[in-house]
């Protein structure tokens, strides 16, 4: 193909959800920060085990973006073992093009153990040690970037180039754990060319280096950086996205069934909301979409099995009654 609606850049891996049944959780008096605990030196059962190929918050965007009807390649490493052809096979059946994907004779697979308790979970991650390096990209309408690891900051100057090179591409940027520890004074050139910026509360808390918890000022902070729209979620709160027209929220779409557990509820939002938004969507049309799709993830095990087609989620837009709100006007 010569050109791409969506490029997906970032690390992937084979998800292990270990379902828990015997922990406790500690938390603060706000809840905003909680430990899971198992019994030291001991044998703690669990309920059952979940193999998941192509995880990671690159490859979720990748599947559900083909899903929404745009047109994905997907660039990332993996290694030359039985995990990595899991992984080709499953972004294979799910449209999404892997010729830009490196295979390495001498590394492992990356591979995750998803501790799910209760209803959220906490995630044992470990990036193997990939020479990244850009292959020559395809051309595409947007660059999705998100988690890499540690040694992979010069693959975001690579990315630069190519930006210059192909200045009709757009970037979003959803800064995984390693991006976010580089600080933005590091990546200024990446904040500087995105187009439309995705994060949660906490993060874009870390990334400010801020107490502050008030969604409007945290998007203003973060557009100062060079993000022409940010969009933040906070959970039950909803999401948020600012833009030149207005300061706009979306509470969660509301279902009949109950949360199952979380992972891939903020990549189905960011997937289904530039799919709206590469369609011309408006902004809340494009935040609407992002809570569909993200609620009915959160139903299903892993961040795949949930992901809805632009069908499906028109239909249940349709059938509802849901309002996303400006809730500030603001001039810049």
């Amino acid at each position: 193909m010569d050109k791409f609606n969506l490029l997906t850049i970032g690390d992937t891996a084979i998800d292990a959800f270990v379902r828990l049944n015997e922990a406790e959780l500690y938390c603060d008096i706000n809840r905003e920060e909680c430990k899971i605990c198992l019994k030291f030196a001991s044998k703690v059962p669990y309920e059952s085990i979940s193999e998941i190929p192509a995880g990671g918050n690159s490859a979720n965007v990748a599947i559900s973006g083909a899903k929404l009807d745009l047109t994905t390649a997907y660039f990332t490493n993996i290694g030359d073992d039985d995990n990595g052809q899991k992984i080709l096979a499953k972004l294979k059946n799910a449209n999404v093009d892997t010729s830009f994907i490196k295979i390495h004779a001498n590394l492992a697979t990356n591979y995750n153990f998803v501790l799910w308790y209760a209803d959220d979970r906490t995630i044992l991650v470990r990036h193997e040690n990939y020479p990244y390096e850009l292959p020559t990209l395809p051309q595409s309408d947007w660059v999705y970037l998100t988690s890499l690891g540690e040694k992979s900051l010069t693959l975001h100057r690579e990315l630069i180039d190519h930006l210059d090179d192909n200045p009709e591409t757009k970037l979003a940027f959803s800064p995984g754990t390693m991006q976010i520890r580089a600080g933005r004074e590091t990546l200024a050139e990446i904040y500087q060319r995105t187009e439309i910026f995705f994060a949660n509360k906490q993060e874009v808390m870390e990334i400010l280096n801020t107490k502050e918890e008030e969604a409007s000022q945290l998007a203003k902070e973060i557009r100062n950086l060079g993000p022409k729209i940010v969009v933040i979620t906070d959970g039950n709160q909803g999401a948020f996205a600012l833009t030149d027209s207005g300061f706009w929220h979306s509470p969660i779409f509301p279902t009949e069934n109950k949360l199952l557990e979380r992972t891939g509820a903020g990549d189905a939002f960011a997937s289904a909301f530039l799919a709206a938004f590469n369609k011309g969507l408006t902004v809340p049309e494009a935040l609407a979409w992002g809570a569909v799709n993200s609620a009915s993830v959160v139903q299903k095990i892993g961040p795949h099995e949930g992901l809805l087609s632009a069908q499906e989620i028109e239909k249940r837009l349709a059938a509802s009654v849901f309002e996303v709100k400006k809730i500030e006007e603001i001039k810049f």
